[in-house]
């Protein structure tokens, strides 16, 4: 059994199940980076949109996004050009880790943001906070190979970004 996540799977493994035609229509006027937080899109349509980024470096600065330096190699943090609205906050940060996109949300606690988001957390601590709220699970056959898709709902708190609550998808795809 191998285990794919994120970016890496958009690009290599579920290749038959995202066109390439469709990653390379992803651009600044069909990304709906809210809609990919709040765990409101299909997972084909991230991917899409993971691969597209990708495959060309100048993609994120086509939609017009910032790179900013976050000290931290597992998360690309981003300055959007305008604030989206998602989880009835305006976010202006995003984070995308290897699996999806997450807001950066300043001015709440991860336990609000939890509560509010039905999040149940799995570590609660001063230090640190983790907590996961499963949105989708299924297995989808593509003639012999077999996909097992999770989406999840997460809240965390990182080293890399005191006071700040991270929130939003993870589109993760294991491949049998």
């Amino acid at each position: 059994m191998r285990r794919v996540r994120g970016v890496v799977f958009a690009g290599v493994t579920w290749a038959t199940l995202v066109s390439q035609s469709a990653a390379q229509d992803v651009g600044a006027s069909t990304v709906d980076i809210a809609s990919f937080i709040a765990c409101k899109s299909d997972a084909r349509d991230y991917n899409a949109f993971a691969m597209a980024a990708v495959m060309d470096p100048t993609a994120f600065e086509a939609m017009g996004w910032v790179e900013e330096s976050g000290g931290n190699p597992f998360l690309r943090r981003f300055r959007l050009p305008a604030t989206v609205r998602v989880f009835d906050r305006d976010v202006s940060t995003v984070a995308l880790t290897a699996t999806g996109p997450m807001a950066v949300i300043e001015d709440a606690t991860p336990g609000e943001v939890a509560r509010q988001l039905s999040v149940t957390p799995m570590i609660d601590t001063p230090d640190k906070f983790l907590g996961e709220r499963v949105i989708y699970e299924a297995t989808e056959r593509d003639g012999d190979v077999e996909f097992a898709i999770r989406v999840s709902l997460n809240v965390a708190t990182v080293d890399t970004h005191p006071g700040q609550v991270l929130a939003g998808c993870s589109y993760s795809v294991e491949v049998r």
